[in-house]
């Protein structure tokens, strides 16, 4: 059984479905890697433009697979598989989105956390409970989510292990929109073709850029910024986007 569904709503836009709904979705090597393969022939489709990812009915993922995690020594934890997968998650290149239902908990929140755009579905959860467990996250809980929603709400996460709702993760900078249940994966369709009418390369740069920020010294990033801008001119797309604004009509991308 596939662990990870591919699905094609419209020629630009694919939706990744996490598949292990007897585990609630958990993360196991298996699946994260299905994940990380469907990705990298993504990036390679000229004609996908945006990919969603999404779980079950009221449901995104529990967390990581405890059934694994039970065997890791330190050593073991430094060489996992594991670890390949999550970086060639967080390196697509392409608009990655995220329709939250239910519960996103700890390895579940870590891979929305590797998407661009979440998208969170009333009565959605979404926390950090691994401290309950005597762990920390282990895959961006700590190291990427201070950076999105800052100290103070990164700490009461990882901290307390408790979850907070699509209204907090919307207040606090984690999620992009909240919408009524089971209206997650729609809206991010819709946002989806919004992204996928525009310039690929364009969009590609763009997020690249709001990436960088997140990484480098803001003067760097700055640099860097405007090294991207300047690659832009005079490409195809530039002179597309142009020619159509003046014309009235919607550009050919």
């Amino acid at each position: 059984m596939a662990l990870v569904l591919v699905e094609h709503p419209t020629p630009a836009i694919l939706t990744l479905r996490l598949n292990r709904p007897e585990r609630r979705n958990a993360l196991n090597t298996a699946l994260l890697g299905e994940l990380a393969v469907a990705l990298k022939i993504a990036a390679a489709d000229e004609t996908c433009r945006a990919v969603i990812l999404t779980g079950g009915d009221g449901l995104f993922a529990a967390g990581a697979d405890l059934d694994e995690i039970i065997d890791l020594t330190p050593q073991s934890a430094l060489t996992d598989p594991r670890l390949a997968s999550w970086a060639a998650i967080r390196s697509f290149p392409k608009p990655l989105l995220a329709a939250v239902e239910g519960f996103c908990l700890g390895g579940g929140l870590e891979l929305a956390l590797a998407c661009d755009l979440i998208i969170v579905g009333a009565g959605a959860q979404l926390g950090l409970p691994e401290v309950k467990l005597g762990l920390m996250p282990g895959a961006g809980g700590t190291a990427l989510l201070p950076r999105m929603v800052g100290k103070s709400l990164a700490m009461r996460l990882a901290l307390t292990g408790l979850p907070i709702d699509a209204d907090q993760a919307v207040a606090g900078g984690l999620a992009a929109e909240a919408v009524d249940a089971g209206g997650a994966l729609t809206r991010c369709l819709e946002l989806a073709e919004a992204i996928a009418a525009n310039g690929p390369v364009a969009v590609s740069q763009v997020k690249r850029s709001i990436l960088n920020a997140f990484q480098m010294p803001a003067a760097e990033a700055l640099v860097q910024e405007r090294a991207l801008y300047a690659g832009l001119q005079g490409g195809a797309e530039k002179a597309e986007g142009i020619a159509a604004f003046k014309g009235k009509r919607r550009p050919a991308f």
